[in-house]
């Protein structure tokens, strides 16, 4: 029985080793040097690094066509485009004219951190160590012209921005072919949002129909920090939804291969990182292709294309979609398309993790303070299992008292285990004890401390999220490591509680414990930290009555 307790401490222990591991790989970043950041620079102002223009296949296999890599014009690079920006109340975006593609997305409500409140978290740009952009562009017949994003677009000015009291703000880029054809990549941003509106409009001015589709792709290179395999850390890389399949991620080796390439209908696209996504969203009902691919500069690319239309001469047509750059905010995914708040990934743990992201919110609607929230659900946490503990605190202090009798029985058979386990086993029956439920609350919370990792790492909401005094940022670790020492103590002060094993080793490892975790709580998010403080604080308490009421009732009997 003991062996059983010791196995379940040793699975603690290594679960909070795996989240230690986790929560150093996701704020640990390996810097790209400066040769090869110079190099690669060089590489994608000059239009060289990127490989992933997609041909225009004969009108016969336009369906079947998945962007491939192209040569520049006699080996010559790629013309330069101006690089407009575009700032709204939310968003500080810069838009290349070649090919109107999205080079870099600033989220001005987002700081990179509390110390830093004026530089604005950057999620997309072309630089080498986090190379993310949002390209798209139309496919056309093989003799027939067409605006990839390797094209060049006019624009009326270099800069636009949202003025006071203006709602929305329309930024319009022109192509003009030789034969009179005119392409609009109209975007439209909206006040208060991250969501995007893109129309590439069609004006077929030539004398023969135009056989074209549009396709729309993120492109991005692998983060220089690699996680393992084994710990839990956050996601990122490529995701997609459709009705049939529902939610599923592609990681880079997943992108690479091209394991995305179906056909779907009302379905989305993203890249996801910690806390931000950028998605792809056509409209509903209308058909696309979902592909994936590695390109030969070491970056990935998921996107999606529309089949062919036959735009007649002298008529139009608008291709219309979506595209989000912003946080994880699950009210505001789940308004643009179904499944796209499941970009908020809790893991294995989402039937857990999911219910208490709901029930911390209504909380905090309350309060208005992520701290006390955790503090409040702490406390309905163990309101739900008050009774279980109840009964598993009362075996623990019979255990407890049974202490001095285990002892004798294990002076008495010595190394005869066999013996010294049947009589422990009677011992344990007689006096109404059970070993294995001591083990319970720590079983129990284990789960539950697993999803509320997940619900931290993962809601937008708690990032900079203050609580009190010193801690600042509930979702980074405590600067003045405060609460993981009192972490520490309460879980040493819990040991005392518990019966004291009677193998010597185990007791040993124990006493370690408490210090193991200190250390390792040390670099967990504080919002983590305080639930854990709080439980055990809560505990504690619970436990120390129901010893007493024990010890009381042994000694009047």
């Amino acid at each position: 029985m003991d062996n059983i307790r010791l196995i379940l401490i040793l699975a603690l222990a290594y679960t909070g080793f795996l989240l230690w591991q986790a929560w150093q790989e996701d704020y640990v970043h390996t810097a790209v040097p400066q040769q090869q950041q110079t190099t690669q620079e060089t590489a994608a102002a000059t239009g060289n690094a990127d490989q992933s223009v997609p041909q225009v296949p004969a009108v016969t296999n336009i369906d079947g066509a998945v962007p491939q890599a192209v040569k520049a014009a006699e080996g010559k690079p790629a013309p330069r485009g101006q690089v407009i920006t575009v700032t709204t109340d939310t968003l500080k975006v810069s838009i290349d004219t070649r090919g109107g593609t999205i080079v870099e997305t600033l989220l001005l409500k987002y700081p990179v951190s509390i110390q830093q409140p004026d530089v604005k978290y950057r999620l997309m740009s072309r630089s080498p160590d986090d190379f993310f952009i949002a390209q798209n562009g139309l496919l056309g017949a093989a003799d027939q012209e067409a605006p990839t994003h390797e094209s060049i677009f006019s624009v009326s000015q270099s800069s636009y921005e949202m003025k006071e009291g203006q709602e929305q703000l329309v930024v319009d880029l022109v192509w003009t072919g030789s034969t009179g054809t005119k392409v609009t990549k109209r975007y439209r941003f909206t006040r208060g949002s991250h969501k995007v509106d893109l129309e590439n409009i069609v004006e077929n001015a030539s004398a023969t129909a135009w056989q074209v589709r549009e396709y729309r792709q993120l492109q991005r290179g692998e983060p220089a920090a690699k996680g393992n395999a084994l710990m839990m850390t956050a996601f990122i890389g490529g995701v997609a939804w459709d009705p049939q399949d529902k939610y599923q991620k592609y990681d880079f080796d997943d992108l690479a291969a091209g394991k995305l390439n179906k056909e779907v209908t009302d379905g989305w696209i993203a890249m996801i990182q910690h806390y931000f996504v950028v998605a792809q969203v056509p409209p509903r009902k209308e058909p696309r292709h979902f592909y994936s691919k590695g390109l030969a500069n070491g970056h990935y690319v998921i996107g999606e294309y529309t089949p062919a239309v036959n735009v007649a001469p002298g008529a139009s047509h608008t291709f219309s979609g979506v595209i989000y750059m912003g946080p994880k905010d699950q009210e505001d995914l789940a308004a643009i398309a179904e499944g796209l708040d499941l970009v908020v990934d809790y893991g294995w743990l989402t039937i857990l993790a999911k219910p208490m992201y709901e029930i911390l919110s209504w909380i905090n609607s309350i309060v208005n303070n992520w701290g006390w929230t955790i503090l409040i659900f702490t406390l309905l946490i163990k309101a739900v299992f008050f009774k279980l503990s109840e009964t598993s605190y009362k075996s623990m202090a019979k255990m407890r008292n049974l202490a001095p009798r285990v002892q004798a029985l294990k002076d008495r058979y010595g190394d005869d285990k066999q013996r010294m386990q049947a009589a422990m086993m009677k011992l344990y029956k007689e006096s109404g004890a059970n070993p294995l439920s001591g083990c319970l609350p720590m079983l129990i919370q284990m789960p539950f401390f697993i999803a509320l990792y997940w619900v931290l790492m993962e809601s937008v909401e708690l990032r900079q999220a203050p609580w009190i005094l010193w801690i600042k940022d509930l979702s980074v670790k405590d600067p003045y490591f405060v609460l993981p020492v009192l972490m520490g103590l309460s879980m040493f002060v819990q040991q005392k509680l518990n019966p004291a094993p009677p193998d010597p080793m185990q007791a040993k490892l124990l006493m370690a414990l408490p210090f193991v975790f200190t250390v390792m709580f040390a670099f967990f998010p504080s919002g983590l930290v305080l639930y854990w403080v709080a439980n055990n604080v809560l505990s504690i308490a619970q436990q120390w009555v129901i010893t007493r009421q024990i010890e009381k009732q042994e000694a009047a009997s």
